[in-house]
């Protein structure tokens, strides 16, 4: 990180991806990453830009009043200059701002010693003053011109989220004043209201109370129990109990069905276990829909009547279901949305993706292929190449009339279609 004299306007070196772990690990960067998914308009944005922030595709950040600016990486290697713009605090607000911190000791305390106490976000608020941005306030303007925030302007909001994790008096910079400034301005505060209280005889007193006493707090550190040790992690998720009585079940209650539903539940819970006691990011999962959920489920290897049930329950038949389950086996709700969905390529996206089919193949050894929405079919081969929205090549294989996945995704189609191609005791699906 670079400052220049003045310390109006500072240069964060790129940071690596971020794949593994959460943008924001501090309360200022999660602060900023809420404020700034609250009031974004396009959820399509935002998800383009949290993968291209993740992916290390921002470049060197510079910070200065009301503006950050950086070169963003499209997917494509093609570099852009995005900056975002955020109105700057009027000198009104700083002194209401400033005001406010020296009226409360614990705020000055932290500030000098260049900490930014979170409370500092709702005591300016009531003052009238916002320090994070809100609706509209994150103005873009990027090379790739887009009208309003595109994915690149996204990501460099995402990155900003961790450098506010190294250094939250960031975001005072960005609304105008540099750290040295602030802090001078705040110590001749301090100073002035101390010189007050020593001529009149009487110390001023704060407006209302804050906060408990220092000493207080500190003396009590050691009144509190330590926390107890981490769990450890069992080996294998916990065995529900049998559900097989001699007295009959309820109407309506099925055994079988409900022995299964705990043993899945309990394989959830210990994945999410491990993901806790290794602090790791835990894996998002967005909630399914019933034909969805019973396609996960039917991947947990149910029983016979179980599976039945399953399909009867997700308008699926047997054999439906069983490619379906091969899909998420593949990757999940997108192996399954690119099994179930068709839909057209079009704009960049389709540009994207006759440059790799283009590129995949010398012009002699290319395959013929029909093209119908985001599926390319090889003529006269039982081939089938499906394309994600993330730009991924799904191979696919005709068995019985019927489409099947063959494999999981490659951003190449030649490697792709090579596992549609090979036979099933190849080992490719």
């Amino acid at each position: 990180m670079n400052r220049n004299h003045d310390d109006t306007e500072r240069t964060f070196a790129a940071l690596p991806p971020a794949r593994g772990r959460g943008f924001a690990r501090t309360w200022w960067g999660q602060a900023w990453l809420k404020a700034l998914e609250d009031t974004a308009l396009d959820g399509e944005q935002v998800r383009t830009g949290r993968r291209l922030a993740r992916a290390g595709a921002v470049g060197a950040v510079s910070v200065r009043p009301g503006r950050i600016t950086a070169v963003v990486q499209d997917r494509d290697g093609t570099g852009y200059r995005a900056d975002v713009l955020l109105e700057q605090l009027s000198a009104e607000q700083w002194d209401r701002l400033l005001e406010l911190a020296v009226e409360r000791a614990g705020h000055v305390a932290a500030l000098l010693d260049r900490e930014m106490p979170p409370h500092l976000v709702e005591d300016a608020a009531v003052a009238g003053v916002e320090l994070l941005p809100g609706l509209g306030d994150l103005r873009p303007t990027c090379d790739c011109d887009d009208w309003d925030h595109c994915g690149h302007t996204t990501a460099l909001c995402y990155q900003m989220a961790r450098l506010l994790d190294e250094d939250p008096f960031v975001l005072l910079l960005l609304r105008g004043r540099g750290e040295r400034a602030l802090l001078d301005d705040l110590q001749a505060r301090g100073t002035a209201r101390a010189t007050r209280s020593a001529s009149t005889g009487s110390p001023e007193e704060p407006a209302e109370a804050a906060g408990v006493d220092a000493a207080e707090a500190y003396a009590a550190g050691d009144i509190l129990p330590p926390l107890p040790a981490l769990p450890e992690l069992p080996e294998q998720p916990g065995l529900p109990p049998s559900l097989d009585a001699e007295a009959a079940p309820a109407p309506g209650i099925d055994p079988a069905a409900l022995e299964f539903l705990a043993a899945r539940t309990a394989a959830a819970a210990h994945r999410m276990l491990a993901d806790a006691l290794r602090a790791e990011e835990a894996t998002w999962e967005p909630e399914l829909s019933v034909a969805q959920d019973a396609v996960r489920l039917a991947a947990g290897e149910p029983g016979r009547a179980v599976l039945e049930r399953l399909a009867d329950g997700s308008e699926r038949g047997r054999e439906e279901l069983s490619a379906a389950v091969r899909a998420w086996e593949q990757g999940g709700v997108t192996a399954l949305s690119v099994f179930e969905e068709e839909w057209a390529v079009e704009g960049d996206a389709l540009a994207r993706a006759r440059a790799a089919l283009e590129a995949a193949w010398d012009e002699d050894e290319r395959p013929p292929l029909r093209a119908r929405g985001n599926r390319w079919t090889v003529v006269g081969a039982p081939g089938q190449l499906r394309l994600d929205r993330d730009g991924r090549w799904w191979p696919y294989r005709k068995e019985r009339g019927r489409w099947t996945p063959a494999g999981g995704p490659a951003q190449d189609p030649a490697t792709a279609l090579a596992s549609a191609q090979a036979r099933p005791e190849d080992g490719a699906c």
